[in-house]
């Protein structure tokens, strides 16, 4: 038990010396006996631009309540977002993984500035919820985040549609395989309300790794955005930061190495997206725990890919929560060992002790495999190395597009002429396009290649070609991709030697990506020196490009 349940804004409440602070706090509405309490801030990342963010304000609001309801005082602030989905494919896009360090610096800056004893963490779409993971790990008190919650699929002509359905069809319609009504359709449906990308994408992804590192409650990853669970959820927020901050538990005595070998467990048995590697990499930075490229190899060497989820199967994150939810699944890995259920969690209860009680898979879906039967007998998560990627690079193999591709390399310095090439139809069989110059650094930013990967799904060639970058990919990406390539082409990484032609192998068995040449010829290209692009950027993102480091050690800014 604490022995003070307000030590932080003690400092402003309780000071005499502070009356200017209890002035401007009466100002709000806070009385005399008000400031005596626990002051708990609520950091909201809603905003009207974004369906995976226009209702967090909404339950924002349901979760001060539910403090009130407790008679302890929270305090509404807000933060940025970006959506991935409209930025996309344009240089909007280079700003969305540097928002995330936007997101985390300034929750802390909020949280520490004005003096909060805790903090709930109201966030939608994919930068949003590893934001607000770095600033509990920085801040160390008493947290917790309410994840939005999925989006309900669209629809059009029978068939479920997500986000990522629009992408594909721009892919097909290049290739006149769709009509133009058609197309406009599924443009026009695609999206039927709030709720962040349908799929096992980044923020499904990220959610569900969070219900795995125990920050927040159960079935907090998988309710439906406008869902009766939701509300209930946030009407749950309060007594449970309410028994945080009585027991001083706090996200550093929660989660420790075996909750990020968790929650890496669960997303390979889910099939998420490859930027939970570069997000977990740098949370687990923020809490002070190593955490490296190796361990995603092991652990998913190890670790059965069992999830027919969207992108590269055919359920949405709606049917898993129709099916028992992401505790469900927890539930079935605990049982095949597969967990470590003495896991602290926000409940004050261990993993285990959480998902004792709760609803098994049913016996009759089809959704998640049994062990016996995987989809994959390893995860879809491969680390690579080979004389392109000395550093590291992540790659997202289901086994659905082979293990094993070999071919010509087809050279862009940057994502827009690949488009440009994409749409032209410059790519054919056997092509290995390489999207280089856009890391971290040389992007600037690291943006998503979402757009020339839907459209050579949509174009067919799915099984055909493999794309690889020193980008990144949106967990809407399938096929056979190899992104996080490091050293980046702009730090005169392989990556920028590489010439038109070249022959390329991509081993996700050997889990190595190579240039196949002779190495003292490959040394001798490498003597060259590289011809950047020029990239005129300034602000923030020069800001970031100064300060982010690779890619393999999460793109981290406080290093």
């Amino acid at each position: 038990m604490a022995k003070e349940l307000n030590p932080y804004s003690k400092a402003v409440t309780q000071d005499p010396t502070q009356p200017a602070a209890q002035a401007m706090l009466h100002a709000i509405g806070l009385s005399d006996e008000d400031l005596e309490k626990p002051q708990i801030g609520i950091a909201s990342t809603g905003f009207e631009g974004n369906p995976c963010n226009m209702h967090l304000n909404d339950l924002a609001v349901e979760v001060k309540k539910s403090i009130k309801s407790y008679e302890w005082v929270g305090l509404i602030f807000n933060t940025i977002g970006v959506s991935d989905g409209i930025s996309m494919g344009t240089n909007g896009m280079r700003y969305s993984l540097p928002s995330r360090d936007i997101i985390a610096d300034s929750m802390e800056t909020v949280v520490n500035a004005q003096a909060y004893d805790a903090m709930i963490a109201i966030t939608g779409c994919d930068k949003n919820m590893p934001g607000a993971l770095l600033a509990m790990g920085r801040l160390n008190r008493p947290s917790l985040i309410i994840y939005g919650g999925t989006i309900a699929p669209g629809c059009h002509n029978g068939e479920k549609l997500d986000v990522v359905s629009a992408f594909e069809a721009l892919g097909k319609k290049q290739a006149n395989t769709i009509s133009e009504e058609d197309f406009k359709g599924v443009v026009a449906n695609a999206c039927p309300g709030p709720g962040a990308c349908g799929g096992m994408y980044t923020a499904n992804t990220m959610a569900s790794a969070i219900e795995a590192l125990g920050l927040c409650l159960p079935y907090g990853a998988s309710n439906p955005a406008q869902s009766a669970e939701k509300r209930k959820e946030c009407a749950e927020a309060g007594l449970a930061i309410k028994k945080l901050i009585e027991n001083d538990l706090k996200p550093r005595d929660i989660v420790t190495k075996k909750s990020f070998e968790n929650a890496i467990r669960l997303i390979t048995v889910l099939g998420g997206s490859t930027n939970a590697v570069l997000h977990l990499l740098a949370v687990a930075n923020a809490f002070e725990i190593d955490l490296t490229l190796e361990d995603f190899a092991r652990i998913s060497a190890e670790t059965p890919y069992l999830a027919d989820l969207k992108p590269s199967g055919k359920y949405l994150m709606e049917d898993l929560h129709q099916n028992g939810g992401i505790p469900a699944v927890m539930k079935m890995m605990l049982g095949e060992g597969l967990l470590h259920g003495d896991c602290m969690t926000i409940t004050g209860k261990t993993l285990a002790e959480n998902y004792k009680d709760v609803q098994g898979l049913g016996e009759k879906q089809d959704i998640i495999h049994s062990v016996k039967n995987p989809i994959k007998s390893s995860g879809h998560l491969r680390i690579l190395k080979g004389n392109l990627a000395p550093g590291g690079a992540v790659a997202k193999i289901t086994g659905k597009e082979g293990e094993i591709f070999e071919g010509t390399a087809r050279v862009y310095d940057g994502e827009f002429l690949a488009n440009d090439g994409i749409a032209r139809g410059e790519i054919k069989e056997g092509d290995v396009v390489v999207i280089r110059y856009e890391g971290p650094k040389g992007g600037p930013g690291m943006p998503e290649m979402l757009k020339p990967t839907a459209a050579i799904m949509g174009a067919g060639l799915g099984k055909k070609v493999a794309l690889i970058t020193d980008g990144r990919f949106s967990g809407g990406t399938h096929g056979f991709v190899v992104g996080h390539i490091s050293p980046e082409a702009f730090d005169n990484g392989a990556l920028a030697y590489v010439e038109n032609g070249d022959r390329i192998r991509i081993d996700a068995v050997e889990n190595s990506i190579s240039v196949l040449m002779e190495e003292e010829e490959w040394e001798k290209r490498k003597e060259q020196t590289p011809i950047k692009p020029e990239r005129n950027v300034s602000g923030s993102l020069r800001k970031y490009s100064k300060l982010v480091s690779s890619a393999s050690f999460g793109c981290i800014t406080d290093l």
